[in-house]
Order: C-alpha cells, then structure tokens, then sequence
C-alpha cells in the first residue's frame, strides 16, 4: 500500500473505522461476540528475528513502529475498545489471502499475488518467504470463531510459510508452458522459513486447504474472470 500521506490516508481511517463499527456494536445489546478480520502483519513484526527454529503465535504483536503500522495500530485500538466496553472480540489474523474469486474485483492479497504471476517473462521473483491462505479457510475461522462459544483472543490463520521459490515451483509443475518467474533476485542462499503456530487454528476445526489446490483454484479463477491467459 503506498499513499502520500500515510497517517491520514491509511492509518487514521483503519483506527476511526475499526473503532465507528465497535462503538456501533455497543449500542446493540443483541450482539455478544465481534469477530474482526486483522492480519499476520500486527503480529510478527516486533523486532525478533525471524529464523527456521522460531515459531510465531498469537502472543506476538508487531511494533507499530514497523511498515505494518496499520494492521497493528487498528486491532491495538480495537482490543483497547473492547476491554473498556465488555466486548466479547475475537481477531482473525490471516497472512497472504489468495483462492478463488467470487466476483471479478479483489483486494490487496489477490492483486499482488497476480502481479507475481502475470507478465512476468523478465521479472525476478524476491529471496523472501510467502505466507499463504485459502480465503475459504479464512471464511470459515471467522464462522467458527463466532459459533464456537469457547472461542476467543487472536487466532493465525495461515496455512504455509514458504519461500516464493518453492511457490514458483508448485506453479511450474502445474502450468509448465506459462510465463513464470523463474529467477530469485540474487544468487545468494535462500532465505530459510521461520513457523507461524496452528494450534490455536486447530483448536477452531480448521483443516487447512493444500497449498497445491490453492495455487491452481486462484490461477483457475483468475483465468475465468480473463485476468490471466493460461
């Protein structure tokens, strides 16, 4: 996300907006729980360093001091709200949401990963590590985190975290003949994987959708809605 004027453009409306639909919310007495869609960026960016014998939970929270100032401030503010209010809240953290389409607009996650793969014959793909979910899984942790009554606090909901070569090599076996990225940006090792905890994820039902199934219903989508020629 880029903006000229990040506090007023982008953070100011995530707090403000977060804290409108909370304060709605109390002025409803029918409503006993609020499940609010956060992210994995206001959770693993606090200064640690990410490496393969770390494993990341919901404990975590990013320092807002980070480029993931948004995500973390807006569900900062919201657990603050709840706390003071006697709201029942529970946070959905998901990383990258990719998966099929159900309309033919989509938002942040969905549009970078097709900037990844779409004309892309000359591009590098970068030594960093991906972290990918089905939006049918995100779907269904926030239906679960809503109708399981002992549900509650933050909950990761990510299914891989996995370097984007090992992504480019799951879409090359599956479309060999389309122009894929096909070169890390540099000739160095490649960056090992850190773990993000599924316990809490587990705890839900949740069965995570295969990275491979994911892979192929996005592209599949996206070529449906003409985004992609495959």
């Amino acid at each position: 996300m880029t903006a000229s004027d990040p506090q007023s453009q982008l953070i100011d409306p995530a707090v403000k907006g977060t804290l409108n639909v909370l304060r709605s919310c109390v002025k409803v007495p029918s409503i006993k729980r609020v499940i609010i869609t956060s992210s994995t960026a206001s959770v693993m960016f606090n200064g640690k360093t990410l490496s393969p014998d770390v494993v990341i939970d919901e404990t975590w929270f990013s320092d807002p001091i980070s480029c993931e100032k948004l995500k973390t401030l807006a569900e900062e503010a919201a657990w603050k709200f709840a706390e003071g209010n006697n709201i029942d809240l529970v946070a959905i953290n998901p990383g990258l949401v990719i998966g099929p389409l159900i309309q033919p607009t989509f938002g942040f996650s969905l549009e970078t990963f097709l900037k990844f793969v779409k004309d892309a014959g000359t591009e590098v793909f970068p030594d960093g590590i991906c972290i990918l979910v089905d939006i049918r899984d995100v779907a269904n942790a926030h239906i679960q985190a809503f109708e399981i009554p002992a549900a509650s606090g933050r909950y990761c909901i990510n299914a891989e975290v996995i370097h984007y070569f090992e992504v480019f090599k799951i879409l090359h076996g599956l479309y060999p003949t389309f122009n894929l990225l096909e070169k890390c940006e540099d000739d160095k090792p490649l960056l090992p994987a850190y773990k993000i905890s599924q316990d809490k994820a587990k705890i839900l039902g949740i069965s995570f959708v295969p990275l491979e199934v994911n892979l192929r219903d996005t592209m599949e989508s996206f070529k449906d809605y003409g985004f992609l020629t495959i």
